[in-house]
């Protein structure tokens, strides 16, 4: 060993330039340093490295004069992936590659299908006040997708209602049919935009503040410290997160209906000239009892759907930093992507029933 030590240089250099020997040939190698020689991992990964180069020529070889120290490092060097060996690992098809991602995609189906499932049998338990959760955290769950998320929901809804009201009068302008901009963004904000911008508000507020802190404790063994008190995980952290959810997403729903009718309004009274009066009458010919129906409806499957989505990538997040990243952003993707599926199947019901 150099009496300098190992330049770390070396370890992207080939083995030939440092004047080491072909590997053919080569049957035993024995590793010599001064008494008082402080063994490091650059050493320890510079060795495994020659270590690799001589077998590959050779089918054994006698490794001797290793102190202790270095072998608790050179152990763990060898089992380190190499950056050679990874570059030289032949991919697998594109086939492949889809039948493993399917796989995978089945596999988090099925758990969340089995999550969806736990909490439904834990509502009765719910209902009888006899489910182990804490008063505080259904408190602060309700805060946290209530009171917070106003404002950006008002902001978001008066500014979808606008732009249906500025998108209307510029077409319906040149027939005469103004007033009907009221119709449109009444019916459309009701029926359909208002619930689905909300969800995907929520899923990137609320669904990954879920992820990530259930990915947290999930790193910090938080939840297997529960599993191991005799608590379950679901009831104690998914329970009452999908129930604040579901309960108050058709109250945000109604809020953020009133401000998309505002913001229609706003519009229509500048481009227009329509007063207050008679966009609000139009407004509520329009509207109906059963456009409010399928619209508070679908803003309680969606805050179920997004609570469960976060609360699911939360469980399933890797034990490490890049396991919280992944997780979060995972839970609002999944949750947007879901949003727009489910609403899809509630138009073809819709469309069935004749609704």
């Amino acid at each position: 060993m150099p009496a300098q030590g190992i330049d770390p240089s070396w370890l992207a250099r080939p083995l030939a330039e440092l004047g080491f020997p072909p590997s053919t040939g080569v049957s035993a190698l024995r590793v010599e340093a001064a008494d008082d020689w402080r063994w490091g991992s650059v050493e320890a990964a510079f060795l495994a490295r020659i270590l690799d180069e001589l077998r590959s020529g050779t089918r054994e070889l006698a490794l001797a004069g290793v102190p202790p120290e270095l072998e608790k490092l050179l152990k763990l060097a060898c089992a380190s992936p190499r950056a050679a060996g990874a570059g030289a690992t032949t991919l697998p098809g594109i086939v492949a590659r889809v039948g493993l991602r399917a796989r995978h995609g089945a596999r988090g189906l099925r758990a969340f299908v089995s999550l969806l499932g736990e909490v439904v049998l834990l509502l009765p338990r719910f209902a009888m006040a006899r489910a182990k959760v804490r008063g505080a955290e259904v408190l602060e769950v309700l805060a946290e997708s209530s009171s917070r998320a106003l404002v950006i929901v008002a902001v978001v809804n008066v500014l979808m209602g606008a732009i249906l009201a500025f998108v209307g009068a510029v077409q319906l302008r040149r027939f005469g049919a103004g007033i009907y901009v009221a119709d449109l963004v009444g019916i459309a904000s009701v029926r359909e935009l208002t619930p689905i911008i909300t969800a995907i508000v929520l899923a990137g507020r609320t669904g990954a503040s879920f992820a990530a802190r259930i990915a947290t404790m999930q790193g910090n063994e938080e939840v297997d410290a529960l599993t191991t008190l005799g608590v379950s995980p679901v009831e104690f952290l998914v329970l009452p997160r999908a129930i604040a959810l579901t309960l108050l997403m058709p109250m945000l729903y109604v809020y953020g209906c009133a401000f998309a009718i505002v913001g229609g309004l706003w519009v229509s009274a500048s481009t227009l000239d329509i007063s207050a009066a008679a966009y609000w009458a139009a407004t509520r010919g329009a509207i109906g009892g059963a456009n409010f129906a399928i619209g508070g409806l679908k803003a309680a499957v969606f805050g179920a759907l997004v609570a469960l989505l976060g609360c699911h990538c939360g469980l399933q997040a890797e034990r490490s930093a890049a396991g919280v990243g992944s997780a979060t952003t995972r839970a609002v993707v999944v949750s947007i992507v879901g949003i727009i599926a489910l609403d899809a199947v509630f138009a073809v019901c819709a469309n069935a029933l004749d609704v």
